[in-house]
């Protein structure tokens, strides 16, 4: 089935700006994928410098999703949204670098969406979801977006 950006926009009730094209289908990836501040990594790729702390809790992605990240400049979150009993959620997560945000695990496709950015879609395995970083001169900051 495909799913379009106004369909997931519809199904979750997480609204996107009018600027962007409603009736596209959505990408589904499975290998990495960057939204404004966030980078999505499958998680095999990092590992074991990223990895799930023992005895972490996990939390099943509601309906509405979870806000992943609310970006700095316009204050628009990137949310994590998924089929009821698809997807699981931790932030319980050891990063040697210190830039993930959590770790998810889904058996369906799971969507990334942004108001200002739409959205991309996962397949199923498990990724990491990390800050971005970027260079400047001999000095590296996190993405501001």
């Amino acid at each position: 089935m495909t799913v379009t950006l106004a369909s997931l926009s519809q199904q979750t009730g997480l609204a996107v700006l009018d600027h962007l094209e409603q009736s596209v289908s959505i990408p589904v990836v499975d290998g990495l994928q960057a939204q404004g501040d966030l980078i999505v990594i499958p998680l095999p790729v990092v590992a074991p410098s990223v990895r799930p702390r023992p005895g972490a809790g996990w939390t099943d992605v509601p309906v509405e999703g979870v806000e992943l990240l609310r970006g700095a400049a316009g204050g628009n979150p990137h949310t994590l949204v998924a089929d009821p009993g698809t997807c699981r959620w931790t932030t319980d997560v050891s990063d040697s670098d210190g830039l993930a945000i959590g770790i998810f695990e889904t058996s369906a496709v799971a969507y990334l969406l942004h108001p200002e950015h739409g959205a991309t879609g996962c397949t199923p395995g498990a990724y990491v979801i990390r800050r971005q970083r970027e260079r400047e001169g001999h000095r590296a900051r996190l993405v501001a977006d």
